[in-house]
């Protein structure tokens, strides 16, 4: 089983839906907070909710805001980047730069892409976790090849 756990994180790694922060999460987590990083994905996507809610409001606003909404992506991307949410981060710095150029069509269209990838990592990270339980503990986090 813990092979196959290895496979499927490799798997989240090749496809670019995972970057090195993930890794580095999972070196933070012991046998005093064995979850730890499946905690931490859960707190980012329970308050990433309100992020893209806001973003939702934003978008519309017609004039749009884009400080506003290049605001509100800017705290999105931070918290996506802090879980090594790879796919979703460049969706994010996509949109940003739709904000900057003031093109609007560009930011909902991008949006629409941001919200797919943010709910196909999580979609993955919840099998991938689920798992996890039923594979038991890991010896020791390890970056992938």
């Amino acid at each position: 089983m813990q092979r196959q756990l290895a496979n499927m994180k490799q798997s989240l790694f090749d496809q670019g839906y995972l970057d090195e922060q993930f890794i580095q999460l999972e070196e933070l987590q012991d046998d005093t907070n064995p979850n730890f990083v499946e905690e931490v994905v859960t707190l980012y996507y329970r308050d990433s909710v309100r992020l893209i809610q806001n973003i939702e409001h934003a978008l519309d606003k017609n004039p749009l805001d884009f400080a506003k909404l290049d605001s509100h992506m800017h705290q999105f991307k931070g918290s996506s980047s802090s879980i090594g949410a790879r796919k979703v981060k460049i969706e994010c710095t996509q949109f940003r730069e739709y904000c900057r150029a003031g093109n609007g069509e560009g930011c909902k269209r991008t949006f629409q892409q941001v919200k797919k990838e943010y709910a196909t990592l999580k979609k993955k990270l919840e099998a991938y976790f689920q798992f996890a339980r039923q594979a038991g503990p890991v010896e020791k986090a390890c970056r992938p090849k």
